[in-house]
């Protein structure tokens, strides 16, 4: 299988917490929108392409068993509002606020991670 992110899907992406996954398969989603919105569509395609490949990541990633179900839910919507016909009734903003809180959790354990190993 040939990938897009290839020195992630060669292990780099399980050392990544679940928080920091969904984080970066956000900034692809929002790139999606961001080139669907400019209307280019061929830009907007392979940026979906990127991020359906880190939601596979994601999704064979041994820690994120217990999630399962959601990341493939996760993925069904997404290819249902950017490929087919959107039944979830899903949109931009929608996409943008599930994201933007694991990226936000994300940044504030890393915070709190350099804060806690601070000397006092």
């Amino acid at each position: 299988m040939s990938f897009i992110h290839r020195e992630l899907a060669s292990g780099k992406w399980r050392e990544l917490s679940f928080l920091e996954q969904m984080g970066n398969i956000g900034s692809e989603i929002d790139r999606t929108i961001k080139w669907k919105l400019q209307q280019k569509p061929d830009l907007s395609s392979k940026v979906f392409e990127r991020a359906l490949e880190l939601v596979d990541l994601t999704i064979q990633d041994p820690k994120n068993l217990k999630r399962l179900r959601e990341l493939c839910r996760v993925r069904e919507a997404l290819v249902d509002y950017f490929i087919y016909d959107n039944q979830y009734e899903s949109n931009d903003d929608l996409w943008h606020q599930y994201f933007y809180v694991f990226a936000y959790a994300a940044q504030n354990r890393k915070h709190l991670q350099g804060f806690e190993n601070k000397p006092s």
